[in-house]
């Protein structure tokens, strides 16, 4: 079925493409679900490859990727393709281009090839950080931090090493905050903490933790404002006050947190600098 059923037209933009996916990934059938997380995951492919060499990567057949076009208003695969296209266009296509060339090569193993390697990877991920946080999304963001009671920070697995520093920069610059770490299965008990003047901060990565999402979930019932950092565009993190999807490159298999550690830096001093001003203000 296709969804733009109101004449407005396909999305020619990569970001409204990106929502539009993200919404409608509930109801899309299980082919087209693993074709919308291969192409919110890593677009560039997409812009560069065939539909059928795309579909040989996803496991489905070439006219899967032709439907996923035409589900979302598109006359077919090459119409879609020009949206990702001009989003690679915009962003830090020499290093992505490197990366992947390091990745096919494979060949060896020294120290001096895998620090390269991984070297390449981080400034990557780090250059398309500026395109994933914008300054005024960065600005929402930390100003959700700065004006909350307390600040929350969720995350589990993988992600905890990022959602950690976040806390503990926050608290560094005089933004109470708090870790939500389950520790002993305590998550539960510990969102008894949350309330609606705080703020909670969920760092997610696919696939998701059942307890960060729930946890957000139960964060949005509270009404608490919330902070999504993750790289899937999907519910229920698009359902944040403000979010941010990030993509950070992988080196064989082995996935760095340099973007999400950066943007946690980022916010954190943000919203201490505002949190700052707000106490002079108060002095004055």
């Amino acid at each position: 079925m296709n969804t733009n059923t109101h004449g407005t037209g396909p999305a020619r933009d990569f970001d409204a493409l990106r929502d539009a996916i993200a919404g409608a990934y509930d109801d899309l059938s299980k082919r087209l679900k693993l074709i919308a997380d291969f192409t919110l995951r890593d677009p560039s492919s997409v812009a560069l490859r065939t539909a059928a060499t795309l579909a040989e990567e996803i496991g489905v057949a070439p006219s899967a990727i032709i439907r996923f076009a035409q589900h979302f208003g598109y006359s077919g695969f090459s119409e879609m393709q020009a949206v990702f296209r001009a989003q690679l266009q915009a962003s830090s296509t020499p290093y992505r281009d490197r990366i992947r060339d390091l990745e096919k090569s494979g060949a060896a193993r020294d120290t001096a090839e895998m620090t390269d390697r991984f070297v390449e990877a981080g400034i990557a991920s780090l250059r398309e950080l500026r395109t994933a946080a914008p300054a005024d999304r960065v600005e929402i963001a930390a100003r959700l931090l700065a004006d909350a009671r307390i600040v929350h920070v969720l995350a589990h697995k993988r992600t905890f090493t990022a959602a950690t520093y976040l806390a503990y920069n926050l608290s560094r610059l005089e933004v109470p905050a708090n870790l939500l770490d389950g520790t002993g299965g305590t998550l539960e008990q510990q969102m008894v903490m949350v309330s609606p003047e705080d703020t909670v901060v969920a760092i997610s990565f696919n696939p998701s933790a059942e307890e960060t999402v729930q946890a957000f979930d139960r964060a949005r019932e509270i009404g608490a404002r919330t902070i999504a950092i993750t790289d899937l565009a999907r519910a229920p993190f698009i359902h944040a006050d403000s979010w941010f999807q990030l993509s950070e490159a992988s080196v064989d298999g082995f996935r760095s947190l340099n973007a999400t550690i950066s943007l946690a830096l980022i916010l954190a001093i943000r919203a201490g600098t505002l949190c700052a001003e707000q106490r002079s203000d108060n002095e004055d």
